[in-house]
């Protein structure tokens, strides 16, 4: 898949629709393919095995920040795997 693309949306969401979202997202990267749509934009990634998976979560006064960001190569595996635990309260 040699193709090019940029999809960006942002928008004001209730939690119940990122949970929603948040599986969707999940059940693409366990079928290897993720297709994002907004009106007449769209972007399909198809996700190898292994993924460079980065995370930031901010805490300040009244504003909370969570970023996550995961990218890959296309054909390409790597087999370097840290560990990160995530505590659910």
């Amino acid at each position: 898949m040699a193709e090019y693309g940029n999809f960006q949306y942002e928008s004001y969401q209730d939690l119940q629709t990122i949970q929603k979202f948040l599986e969707s997202l999940k059940d693409g990267f366990k079928n290897g393919k993720i297709t994002f749509h907004s009106g007449d934009d769209e972007i399909c990634l198809e996700p190898l095995d292994l993924l460079k998976f980065s995370l930031r979560a901010q805490k300040k006064d009244d504003k909370c920040k969570l970023q996550i960001k995961i990218s890959w190569k296309e054909g390409t595996i790597k087999t370097e795997r840290p560990t990160l635990t995530v505590k659910p309260e």
